[in-house]
């Protein structure tokens, strides 16, 4: 099962008391997922699904709000397409207005798209967000009829899709009353809304009432940092490790030029030491040299010396040119 099946998993067994929030997730669900006809007698609402415990979820909330016969069918998916639909519709009949009283209620008005010359919808959400969690219910709804979320082992997506800029506006402006920055693209005909940083995300699912998927996102998050500060410490270390390697190189190198042109009883009787002890002991530390020293010298003692000595290497190849 995807992340994003498992997070509406979580939604559609959410218990809300209140019945104005069970109304604002249903508006949202049918402003996002609905498909409007009609027919001689009126109004048919249809929601298309492919995942059960939503087309369930739906069937409920149509029941336990309006008490209205709700017809539900399903397409089993034929060879390579295995997946089933579940349609589920409520219509008008000559004598009673069912789909038109519930899509009034949760203030959607229905028209003809002139471009597309087919029904579309628009919605005033004033009369439906009532309380204080009534948006976030609004947001549930959104993302169960029309949201995503990538594996969080991949990537940080998430995104809800509407077939109106209205709406999608709407639902922006919803997430940005959480702080969040959520964005607005259009792709093949849809307008996406999206959020991409991890954190963003998380308080999203929290707000939405998905914890145990947000706790899940968490566990994967510590445990990618985890890995990435491994990596960072170990390219770290190696990269500290290359330099020293490189740096003890260029040292012997420098000692050894010295000893063949210059001759180590032209030196000092400090550097002569520290180059006799570099060249017998050419893997040990700057801190080991300075302990067999005699008396003992400090790392950065020891290292002031051999740069001394890089520089007398140096000079004296300068003058050789």
């Amino acid at each position: 099962m995807s992340f994003s099946s498992l997070v509406k998993d979580e939604l559609c067994r959410i218990t809300d008391n209140e019945k104005c929030c069970l109304k604002a997730e249903l508006a949202a669900i049918v402003a996002v997922g609905g498909i409007i006809g009609f027919t001689d007698s009126g109004i048919v609402l249809k929601i298309v699904t492919e995942n059960a415990v939503f087309a369930r979820r739906v069937y409920s909330l149509f029941k336990e709000l309006y008490g209205v016969t709700v017809d539900v069918k399903y397409n089993k998916g034929k060879k390579l397409k295995k997946h089933t639909s579940y349609i589920i519709t409520i219509s008008d009949s000559r004598d009673v207005k069912t789909a038109t009283g519930v899509i009034n209620d949760l203030n959607i008005l229905v028209y003809m798209d002139d471009k597309t010359n087919t029904p579309a919808l628009t919605q005033d959400t004033g009369n439906i967000i009532v309380c204080d969690n009534c948006e976030r219910s609004y947001l549930r709804g959104a993302f169960l009829a029309g949201g995503s979320i990538s594996n969080p082992e991949k990537t940080y997506h998430v995104e809800l899709t509407s077939r109106y800029s209205q709406l999608a506006s709407q639902i922006r402006d919803m997430i940005a009353d959480y702080n969040l920055n959520a964005k607005i693209i259009k792709r093949k005909g849809y307008y996406v809304i999206y959020l991409k940083e991890g954190d963003n995300i998380v308080d999203l699912l929290n707000i939405i009432g998905a914890h145990s998927a947000l706790m899940d996102m968490e566990n994967v998050r510590i445990l990618k940092d985890m890995r990435n500060n491994v990596n960072r410490m170990v390219n770290c270390e190696t990269a500290n490790l290359e330099k020293t390697v490189n740096a003890s190189v260029r040292q012997i190198q420098n000692i050894e030029f010295i000893r063949d042109n210059i001759g180590f009883d032209k030196l000092p009787k400090n550097l002569k030491e520290v180059a006799e002890l570099r060249l017998k002991y050419s893997d040990a530390s700057l801190k080991e040299l300075g302990e067999m020293l005699d008396p003992p010298l400090g790392k950065s003692g020891v290292n002031h010396r051999l740069r001394r000595l890089e520089k007398i290497a140096r000079d004296f190849m300068a003058k050789e040119k």
